[in-house]
C-alpha cells in the first residue's frame, strides 16, 4: 500500500489512521476506494452499540479490487450507502452536515484528493479540520489546481500537467490549500513557455 512520505512543508496534511471518538453519539464516516479497508478495520474494532451509532457514505472511485461494499453493508445495516462518484457522496455529505448536532463526529479515509474535499465541504459547516480522523488508503494521485485559470484536476499523477482547461503546462508544487484540498500547479516556464521539462511518474 503506497504511503504519503513525510514532508518539509507544513501544509501538508497529516493523515495518522482511524479510531473512534469516545463520546459521540454519532460517527459520520466518508470513504472512497481502498479507504473500505481502513473502515472494514474500524468497524471490526467496535461493540455494536458503537456500530448503531455510525453512518457510512462510501463510493468505489478507483478500487482495485470490487465488492468492498458488500463487505461493508452487514456490519451497518441500514446505515452503509454506496455512491456512483464521489460528487454524489458529496452531495449526500452535505445533507448530513446540514442536519449534524454537536455531538457527531466525522471520519475520512482513501485517496488524498477524496478526504481534501471532505474536509473542504465540513469547514463549509464550522467543522475544525483537526477534529476530522483521517487515514490514507489507495493511490498517491493528486487533487490540483491550476491558479492560474482556477480549474481542478483529479487524479494526476506525474510533476508536470498540462491543465485540461485552459492547456497551460503546469508544474504540481508540494504546497496544499486546507480551503481547496488540493495542491497548487503552476506555469512550468513563464518566461520560456516552449521550454517544458519531461514530466515524471512521483505520485502512483
Amino acid at each position: 500500500m503506497p504511503t504519503i512520505p513525510p514532508s518539509l512543508y507544513k501544509s501538508r496534511p497529516v493523515y495518522p489512521g482511524l479510531s473512534w471518538i469516545a463520546g459521540a453519539r454519532r460517527h459520520l464516516i466518508t470513504a472512497d476506494g481502498e479507504g473500505a479497508l481502513a473502515v472494514l478495520e474500524l468497524l471490526n474494532s467496535a461493540d455494536q452499540e458503537t456500530r448503531n451509532r455510525a453512518i457510512l457514505l462510501y463510493t468505489p472511485g478507483g478500487s482495485k479490487q470490487l465488492g468492498h461494499g458488500a463487505k461493508l453493508a452487514p456490519l451497518l445495516p441500514g446505515a452503509c450507502h454506496e455512491f456512483p462518484s464521489i460528487e454524489t457522496l458529496l452531495f449526500r455529505l452535505n445533507v448530513e452536515l446540514t442536519r449534524a448536532n454537536m455531538s457527531t463526529r466525522l471520519y475520512a479515509t482513501g485517496t488524498e484528493g477524496f478526504m481534501g474535499q471532505v474536509i473542504a465541504l465540513a469547514q463549509g459547516h464550522g467543522v475544525n479540520p483537526l477534529s476530522v480522523k483521517t487515514e490514507h488508503r489507495g493511490s498517491l494521485a493528486r487533487r490540483v489546481q491550476c491558479v492560474h485559470c482556477k480549474g481542478f484536476m483529479d487524479g494526476v499523477t506525474t510533476s508536470i500537467v498540462a491543465c485540461s482547461h485552459c492547456g497551460i503546462s503546469l508544474f504540481v508544487r508540494d504546497h496544499y490549500s486546507r480551503r481547496l484540498g488540493a495542491f497548487q500547479g503552476v506555469i512550468v516556464n513563464a518566461e520560456v513557455a516552449e521550454e517544458i521539462p519531461a514530466a515524471e511518474e512521483l505520485y502512483p
